[in-house]
C-alpha cells in the first residue's frame, strides 16, 4: 500500500492582502510615497523644463502597463480556473509523487499553459495554492515566460525564422530553470519560502465552499467562483505591477540606449550590459525578441540572447510582483542565482561558437 503523502502548506491569500514581510503601516506608508512622488512629478509636468521629461515619462509608464495588463488578467484568469476546475488528486500524481520528476515537467508547462511573463506571477499563485511543490512553481514561474509557443513563435518572426536562436532560446530557458527549481527545491519549501500571513496548512486549496467539489453544482456557480479568485489575485499582484511599471519608465526615460552601446567592447561586458537592459526596460517576453533582433549587427548572439533569458526571469516590475507570493529570503536568492546562471550559460554560448 503507498505510503501516506505528507501535508504541504498550502498557500492561501488573506482576505486583505498585505505586503509579505513588511507591517501593514510600513506598506500604506509605501503607497503613499509612491503617490507622492507621482504628483510631485505631475505637478513638475507643468513647467517648460521638465514637461519633455514627464511626457516621457508617462509615455513610457502607460506603454508597459498596457502591455502587461491585459497578459496578467489572462493569467489571473487562468489561475481562477485552475483554482475551480483542476482537481487537487490531479496535482499529487501528477507533481506530489515525484518531486524531481515534477520539476523537469514543470518546465516544459509553459506549452500547455501559454503565459508571458507578465501573466506568470497569478498563475503560480494558484499552482502554489494547490499544493504544487515550491520547487516545481519556481521552475515553472522562470520557464513558463520563456519555454512557450506563443513566445516562440514571436521569437521565430523577429529573427526571420532563423530556428537555431528559437531552439538554443527553449533550451536555455528550460536547462537554466530546471536547475535553479532544483537548487531552490534543497533550501526552501511552502512553510520557509512562502510568507505566513499567506499559507495555511491542509489539503484544500479554495475557501469558497465544498460546493466547488461536488457534481451537482452549476457550471455558471464554478466559473463565478473563478472569476472572484481571478479578481482576488489580479488586484493584489496589480499593485505590485503599476510600482514597477513607474520605477521602470523612470529608468527608460533617463538612461538612454546609446549609454549601453557605448560600453560594448567585449563579449563579456555585452552580456553583462544587455542583462542590464533586460531588467530595467521591463518588457513582455512575447516583445522582447524584436528589440533583441535589432542589436544583431552590434552585438554578439549570446548578449542578445542573455537579453531574451532574463529579461522574463527577472526584470522591476516582476520582482515587485514576486513580493505577492515570497518571502524577501527567496527573492533575493532568486536575484542571486538566475543572473549568475544565465551569465555563466551566455559565457559557453560565447565561446563555444553555438551562436
Amino acid at each position: 500500500m503507498p505510503a501516506k503523502l505528507p501535508e504541504i502548506p498550502i498557500y492561501q491569500p488573506d482576505e486583505e492582502f498585505r505586503a509579505p514581510g513588511l507591517s501593514q503601516e510600513l506598506g500604506w506608508g509605501a503607497e503613499v510615497i509612491f503617490l507622492v512622488v507621482v504628483g510631485f512629478l505631475l505637478l513638475m509636468g507643468t513647467t517648460s523644463a521638465w514637461k519633455s521629461l514627464i511626457d516621457n515619462i508617462s509615455i513610457n509608464f502607460f506603454a508597459v502597463i498596457l502591455e502587461a495588463l491585459p497578459f496578467m488578467l489572462i493569467g489571473s484568469l487562468a489561475g481562477g480556473l485552475i483554482e475551480v476546475f483542476v482537481p487537487i488528486t490531479l496535482i499529487d500524481r501528477a507533481f506530489r509523487q515525484r518531486p524531481i520528476r515534477a520539476v523537469f515537467l514543470a518546465g516544459g508547462l509553459g506549452l500547455l499553459i501559454p503565459v508571458c511573463e507578465c501573466a506568470i506571477v497569478p498563475v503560480v499563485r494558484r499552482l502554489l495554492g494547490k499544493g504544487v511543490p515550491f520547487s516545481s512553481a519556481i521552475t515553472f514561474l522562470l520557464a513558463g515566460p520563456i519555454v512557450n509557443l506563443i513566445v516562440l513563435w514571436s521569437t521565430a518572426i523577429a529573427y526571420s525564422y532563423f530556428w537555431p536562436v528559437v531552439f538554443i532560446r527553449l533550451v536555455c530557458g528550460y536547462i537554466i530553470a530546471v536547475i535553479i527549481g532544483l537548487l531552490f527545491g534543497l533550501f526552501f519549501t511552502h512553510a520557509n519560502g512562502l510568507h505566513r500571513d499567506l499559507f495555511y496548512t491542509g489539503q484544500a486549496a479554495c475557501g469558497c465552499g465544498s460546493a466547488h467539489g461536488t457534481a451537482s453544482e452549476l457550471l455558471v456557480t464554478r466559473m463565478r467562483h473563478a472569476l472572484e479568485h481571478a479578481c482576488e489575485d489580479f488586484f493584489a499582484v496589480g499593485r505590485y505591477l503599476v510600482i514597477g511599471a513607474f520605477i521602470a519608465s523612470i529608468l527608460r526615460s533617463t538612461i538612454s540606449l546609446e549609454t549601453f552601446t557605448d560600453l560594448m567592447g567585449s563579449p563579456w561586458l555585452a552580456i553583462l550590459i544587455m542583462m542590464v537592459m533586460a531588467v530595467v526596460l521591463n518588457l513582455c517576453s512575447e516583445a522582447d525578441a524584436f528589440i533583441a533582433a535589432s542589436f544583431r549587427d552590434l552585438l554578439p548572439g549570446s548578449a542578445q540572447m542573455a537579453f531574451m533569458v532574463l529579461g522574463p526571469m527577472l526584470d522591476i516590475k516582476l520582482l515587485l510582483m514576486y513580493l505577492s507570493v515570497f518571502r524577501k529570503r527567496v527573492i533575493v536568492s532568486l536575484c542571486l542565482t538566475v543572473p549568475s546562471l544565465v551569465f555563466l550559460v551566455m559565457l559557453l554560448l560565447e565561446y563555444s561558437n553555438l551562436i
